[in-house]
């Protein structure tokens, strides 16, 4: 098996590069944003940022193809690089630091591209997670300085807590009401949105989370720091991994519980 360590210190040194890019305009007075076609955000430092990453990959990794939130994909191959260059721009551009940019690798394999190394960083919060296929999931101030990262153990629906980013989408999707029992059967609910969850589930803060409308670069580099922490990440259809355009994670033992509730009355 490919261990991966170089391409996680690549994708290390290009969170760096973002990461001085993205805090450098946060909460800048003249910060341009846009809206694109689909009624989200764009801000100048989305795509700054983007763009930076796309430069580094280019020089370092040549035949990789790069699929990335605004530049859409560039490259064929078997090995493709997955990026969001701000997930969380409506709480950028507010000034919420509550953002991150996220970085994955992909490779292709029997059941399609699966994430082999994943990096999110956010620097307005002081903190970074990371993780490659077989080598364990591990938060920290860099590679040398980390602790490694665990799910937790919590096996009822009563003592769980239970994270997601807003209702509207459950509503506009039929689930709300499987969404609402659920609320009510864990221990306890925050929305703490976008990338954050996913942390806090690898770390064991949090024992499961969902989201009803994602897109491939919101999910890949998360979904491989759940599953080696320990934890169980697939779409709200079951399927393993960042590829059914929703999520649901979790630590595992209450995984099926979860999609139980959120496809009741689906």
């Amino acid at each position: 098996m490919p261990d991966y360590l170089d391409d996680l210190r690549l994708a290390h040194v290009l969170a760096d590069a973002a990461d001085a890019a993205t805090t450098d305009r946060f909460k800048a007075l003249d910060l341009k944003v846009e809206t694109k076609p689909d009624m989200t955000p764009v801000s100048e430092a989305d795509r700054a940022a983007e763009e930076l990453i796309r430069g580094h990959l280019q020089r370092a990794r040549p035949r990789d193809a790069i699929l990335g939130e605004e530049y859409g994909v560039e490259g064929t191959g078997p090995r493709r690089w997955v990026i969001d260059p701000i997930d969380g721009t409506k709480n950028y551009v507010r000034g919420v630091p509550v953002w991150a940019t996220l970085i994955s690798l992909m490779e292709a394999g029997e059941e399609g591209f699966q994430p082999v190394v994943g990096v999110v960083s956010a620097p307005a919060l002081g903190r970074r997670w990371w993780a490659a296929k077989g080598h364990g999931a591990f938060s920290g101030r860099s590679l040398t300085k980390a602790s490694r990262l665990q799910v937790s153990r919590v096996s009822k629906l009563s003592d769980s807590s239970f994270a997601y980013s807003s209702l509207s989408g459950w509503e506009e999707q039929g689930r709300l009401d499987g969404f609402l029992d659920l609320t009510r059967e864990v221990w306890r609910t925050r929305a703490y949105g976008d990338f954050w969850p996913y942390m806090m589930v690898a770390e064991g803060a949090v024992d499961m989370c969902a989201e009803p409308e994602l897109s491939l670069w919101d999910m890949a580099a998360t979904a491989i720091v759940v599953t080696e922490a320990g934890g169980t990440f697939t779409g709200l259809d079951a399927r393993p991994g960042p590829h059914s355009g929703n999520a649901a994670a979790s630590n595992g033992l209450l995984h099926d519980e979860l999609l139980g509730y959120l496809n009741q009355r689906y």
